[in-house]
């Protein structure tokens, strides 16, 4: 067990949560960054890395995982602390002073003077194919996103899934892998229907194996590497495909979690806030971007990155109180190092 004291404890990964390290950091607030995802980046990274949004400010297209590359440089000015693979199991607070104490499900206790909740949907998990040992695999060939294309180079990829997310790294890993197999369990799929077609008219020309309707049914393999993926079809007929890496993509699980246990104002899995702080109705925790609620809320990454500046203002106003804060663009400014900022709260 580790104790890490910062600042500022923000539960999320995605945009907005890395949005509001750069916030803080640049009012001199430390940030620890907590998410039950392996990588940074939220659904951005998690499911469609490299499809492009077309309204981010200054972006006329950005890929989201490119966006999420863009948002990681510019918080890490600031030298955030990220507890990936880990859920925030408990809050609470400290008797007779302003200090949050957060528990992970890795063990990490985190000691903050604020809390933001960043969580989008909530803590998001893979849906795990019932597959006998699957967990051996995990993170070794088995993995649930595509952080980097070049980590599959000349391997033998079986994707399974029939959604955006199984035909878009299809069409994106067939440029780079030995081979690209494709399960589902029926002919149908749910992706865009361009993509659809394109994934078609690679598997015409034998680019990609179509292996439809079948299901997963086993992996073989050791030590964590998978070797073969068994696949059966409606009829429980198998059928072995020769493999380096399985990718299954059946969508992430979300849930609030322990989060709803906290005495926060919540309804239909939002979080109800002042929409001029983001505080929530617990002085100290503030919900900032999809998961915060307030009248005529857009659920946009822009608003989300707006919630997050009001966040650590209102933060910087209650862990200083008395200090006047003068607002300064950071085209005055720069980007300060965090210990040449006034007020700075030593973590």
């Amino acid at each position: 067990m580790s104790i890490i004291t910062k600042d500022v404890a923000i539960i999320g990964a995605g945009p907005v949560g890395l949005f509001a390290v750069f916030q803080c950091g640049m009012l001199g607030l430390s940030s620890v960054v907590i998410d039950s995802l392996s990588d940074i980046g939220g659904q951005c990274t998690a499911l469609y890395p490299e499809k492009p949004i077309y309204d981010i400010p200054g972006f006329p297209s950005v890929a989201a995982g490119d966006l999420i590359a863009h948002l990681e440089a510019q918080a890490a000015a600031f030298d955030p602390q990220y507890l990936l693979g880990q859920t925030v199991e408990s809050l609470e607070s400290v008797s007779n002073s302003d200090i949050f104490n957060l528990r992970t499900s890795s063990g990490n206790v985190v000691s903050a003077r604020a809390v933001i909740i960043a969580a989008g949907g909530g803590a998001f998990g893979p849906n795990r194919p019932p597959l006998d040992a699957i967990k051996d695999y995990e993170g070794k060939s088995v993995f649930y996103m595509v952080r980097r294309r070049e980590d599959f180079r000349d391997k033998r990829v079986v994707i399974a899934g029939g959604g955006d997310s199984a035909v878009d790294w299809a069409l994106s890993l067939v440029d780079v892998a030995k081979s690209v197999m494709v399960v589902h369990r029926r002919d149908q799929f749910r992706a865009a229907p361009e993509s659809v077609t394109r994934m078609r008219t690679l598997a015409a020309e034998g680019r990609i194996q179509m292996v439809v309707p079948y299901q997963l049914h086993g992996l073989e393999g050791a030590e964590g590497k998978v070797s073969a993926v068994i696949v059966s079809d409606m009829d429980g007929a198998e059928k072995r495909l020769e493999a380096d890496v399985l990718l299954p993509f059946f969508g992430l699980a979300s849930s609030l979690g322990p989060i709803a246990e906290w005495g926060l104002d919540i309804a239909h899995h939002h979080i109800a806030v002042n929409q001029g702080t983001a505080e929530t109705n617990v002085p100290g925790v503030y919900a900032i971007g999809d998961i915060a609620s307030y009248s005529n809320k857009l659920k946009l990454i822009l608003t989300g990155f707006a919630d997050a500046a009001q966040a650590s203002h209102a933060i910087y106003k209650r862990i200083h109180p008395g200090v006047e804060l003068h607002m300064e663009y950071s085209t005055t400014k720069g980007v300060p190092q965090a210990s040449a900022v006034p007020g700075k709260v030593t973590a």
